[in-house]
């Protein structure tokens, strides 16, 4: 039996060795560079989330393959194809696109440049919706299956509130905000939208709504009213959509890499993935320097302590990350730029000011720009005044500079469930945050300095970095949410663009040639496998608050800077504008 047992246990051994050999095998393989024809077609996924960073790698290289683009592996990939002449066309496949409408429009920047280059783009479409065909239309062609329906009617917004729902349990919500705009605490004491929050999600859905219609209508040979007029007719089956003119074809995938194939003069079966030719690498014959330029990117609610999962994956913004980030970006002397990458809706008050101090400190060792994702807003739009120009697109939702402080009263639903509870205080406000008591009168009012401060701040600090007055910010905060567009016009940010424009200014920032070699560097770096199993996090932030580390990465933007209390810099609700 020990024989057997002795057996048993080298064999495990010898088949686990076996595994890790396997495993390293297949990671140094997939290290590779592949090799590339000399003429082909670039087969680009579009779908998800279009994230900003990804710091984790899959473990297997047939793994890494199926990951989606990053928005700035995105930009090298556009520039790139743009330039390298093996490159006849490009091929698209937009499907389940989950970002907002700025990262959307980074996309369609990037079709252009292509386009602009002389080289046909071709896009397929399987069940779109309006983001998937808002980028196609970008295309010189439009191709969508025979039996499909083309999902575009228009744009909506909704919101949800709980007020209905907590009274039925007995909770609520005591909130205190600063700014008639700073409305994230209505979704618990209200069963509407405002007056000011109507006013404000009206003039966002206008303005974007108009925006898109234009793109829709450029990309297709209309007017935007004809475009206007058509989305009052959809959805549309796909034989309606093509005599529309919204679509140039019905036909299948394989006839559309076809046609585009033969419209590029190369062989059909030349068609290379998006991370294939990533990782093939391309260097430009050029008379410039290779100039390094450091995206820095800012992506999550803002927590004062952060949380990962099990690999280290970033689900949070956090003060010491962002500062441990900002210090190794300063003192590498191979970097000659950087663009601060921001995606965040803001969060906690006192995070998100010493976030502001690490960038302020970053911005003094190297030429800075700001660049604006989908959201920048509240704390988001607080880490952004650095005092450099900042750069937004049109559909950014940003601003929202206001503060807001809430907790729930459960006394109510503590009595439904026959629980009380029994409190012995020292201090005249040591109860202020207590979740079975009310707000008395000087609580409230307690909170309300602290509210007013932190507000006061925030406009101070906007004011500085704007080189403006506090008279002059003031009329624009108040907690009010606005497009980069809208913000442009009121001072708030400095020019339109996305990622390409603010590594442009970035360039110029620096005094980069105009033939030097530009290459991103992106932060915080993606962790190999190897380096994931060798660094297991303690777990010790998602001990201290496991809901924040949870919901950090499941629930609506904003909601873990929530659980985390305290004062906070949040945009006051989640908008998806589909």
């Amino acid at each position: 039996m020990k024989k057997f047992l002795l057996g048993v246990l080298a064999g495990l051994i010898a088949a686990g060795m076996v595994a890790v050999i396997v495993v390293f095998a297949a990671i140094k393989l997939g290290q590779r560079e592949p090799s590339l024809p000399d003429s082909f077609v670039l087969n680009l996924r579009l779908e998800g989330s279009l994230a900003e960073v990804q710091t984790t790698a899959p473990p297997l290289p047939s793994m890494a393959e199926q990951e989606p683009l990053t928005v700035p592996e995105l930009y090298t990939v556009f520039e790139r194809a743009a330039k390298d002449p093996r490159v006849k066309g490009v091929y698209l496949k937009p499907a389940g696109i989950g970002a907002g409408w700025a990262k959307v429009e980074e996309v369609r920047r990037g079709i252009e440049r292509v386009r602009k280059a002389g080289k046909p783009v071709y896009a397929w479409l399987r069940s779109p919706r309006l983001k998937e065909y808002y980028i196609a239309a970008a295309a010189d062609r439009v191709y969508l299956s025979p039996e499909d329906m083309l999902d575009v009617k228009g744009m909506r917004i909704e919101a949800t509130y709980f007020k209905g729902t907590l009274d039925k349990l007995g909770v609520k919500m005591e909130v205190e905000h600063a700014g008639k705009y700073k409305d994230a605490g209505d979704i618990f004491t209200r069963t509407s939208m405002s007056p000011e929050t109507r006013e404000a999600m009206t003039s966002i859905l206008d303005d974007l709504y108009a925006r898109v219609l234009a793109g829709v209508a450029a990309g297709r040979g209309k007017t935007a009213d004809e475009v206007r007029a058509l989305m009052d007719e959809g959805p549309f089956l796909a034989p309606v959509a093509k005599s529309k003119g919204l679509v140039d074809e019905l036909n299948y995938e394989n006839v559309a890499r076809k046609a585009l194939a033969d419209k590029a003069k190369v062989k059909e079966s030349a068609l290379v993935k998006d991370r294939a030719y990533l990782a093939a690498g391309y260097a430009p014959k050029t008379k410039g320097k290779r100039r390094r330029v450091a995206v820095l990117v800012a992506q999550g609610d803002i927590v004062r302590t952060g949380s990962t999962s099990m690999f280290g994956e970033e689900m949070l913004l956090e003060p010491g990350k962002m500062s441990s980030l900002a210090r190794e970006i300063g003192s590498d002397r191979t970097i000659d730029a950087v663009v601060v990458r921001i995606d965040s809706p803001g969060g906690d008050a006192v995070a998100s000011d010493e976030i502001l101090a690490a960038m302020k400190e970053l911005s003094k060792k190297k030429p800075l720009v700001v660049s604006m994702s989908d959201l920048a807003a509240s704390g988001g739009y607080y880490m952004a005044m650095t005092g450099d120009p900042v750069v937004a697109e049109a559909g950014t939702l940003t601003g929202s500079i206001g503060v807001i402080y809430g907790k729930p009263n459960m006394k109510g639903l503590y009595e439904k469930l026959g629980m009380s509870a029994d409190t012995i205080t020292r201090g005249k406000y040591a109860g202020i945050d207590s979740a079975v008591e009310p707000l008395t009168p000087e609580g409230r009012a307690k909170l309300r300095e602290g509210v007013d401060f932190i507000y006061s701040g925030f406009l101070r600090k906007v004011a500085e970095g704007r080189r403006k007055k506090v008279e002059e910010i003031e009329p624009n905060a108040q907690g009010r949410v606005w497009l980069g567009a809208q913000a442009r016009e009121r001072g708030l940010v400095d020019e339109l663009g996305g990622l390409s424009k603010a590594i442009e200014m970035a360039s110029a920032k620096a005094k980069f040639g105009k033939d030097d070699d530009v290459r991103l560097s992106v932060y915080p770096r993606k962790k190999s496998f190897i380096e994931q199993l060798l660094n297991l996090p303690d777990g010790s932030a998602a001990k201290a608050n496991p809901a924040a580390a949870w919901i950090g990465s499941k629930a609506p933007a904003g909601t873990a800077a929530w659980l985390n209390g305290g004062m906070l810099r949040v945009m006051p609700f989640s908008v998806d504008l589909n």
